[in-house]
């Protein structure tokens, strides 16, 4: 089954997802699948890239005078309606998108550019054509999703102050970490941190205490601490 992509029959398609301008895309699609394979694996905050944009913060950020470039990045994002589900969603669907556009104009147009610098110089409108219709089509996506993501987030607070939840993470401090609430369906992936110096490892059993809208984590302590025994 696996002899397929060893054929040489597979040599045109190795080579354009390597060559510019579509090797661009692949790359970040290489680092989007290897994110979410330690994500999953509990190494890193599934949405540790997050900002808290929404269609509200729009004056705000159009208001200040001395902005970081966290600040040019969020005023993008928003004028482009990249906003409501986590950033590591919208940057895979970007990819994905750039990708397959890159993909297939390479491969049915660029063999009637000659070899050389000609065909690298086509490769930046392509690029940046692909880079903007990817965007455009990531926006129109999520827009549907953006409720379900808000309405999902006000439910789960409601229900969760005072549940207990298990570490996911390797750890759990007051900078890092992830835990698990048991809803009895998938599960709820949820960013905690500790209160002070207090570190808890993977497999603990924690308690939400407190809901911080801010960075969009809960505050956690032990258990033990919790009951009081």
């Amino acid at each position: 089954m696996f002899a397929i992509f060893l054929s040489k029959s597979m040599d045109p398609f190795y080579q354009n997802i390597s060559s510019f301008p579509t090797a661009v895309f692949t790359l970040i699609l290489i680092v989007c699948l290897l994110y979410w394979l330690v994500a999953i694996l509990g190494f890193v905050d599934i949405d540790f890239l997050d900002m808290d944009i929404g269609a509200h913060d729009h004056t705000d950020i159009d208001m200040q005078h001395d902005l970081t470039s966290v600040d040019v990045l969020a005023g993008l994002l928003l004028r482009f309606g990249l906003y409501g589900i986590p950033i590591t969603i919208i940057i895979s669907f970007i990819a994905l998108f750039g990708w397959f556009f890159c993909y297939y104009i390479v491969h049915y147009l660029f063999g009637f550019i000659p070899d050389g610098l000609l065909h690298f110089l086509a490769g930046f409108p392509v690029l940046f054509i692909a880079f903007y219709i990817a965007i455009l089509i990531t926006a129109q996506l999520i827009k549907p999703l953006r409720p379900l993501f808000k309405k999902a987030e006000q439910e789960t607070l409601k229900k969760i102050l005072g549940q207990t939840v298990i570490v996911r993470t390797s750890r759990v401090d007051k900078e890092f970490g992830e835990a698990i609430f048991e809803d009895g369906g998938a599960g709820l992936v949820l960013k905690v941190r500790s209160s002070g110096d207090e570190t808890f490892k993977k497999g603990d059993v924690i308690v939400l205490l407190e809901y911080i809208e801010e960075n969009n984590t809960y505050r956690v302590i032990s258990e033990q601490d919790f009951t009081g025994t």
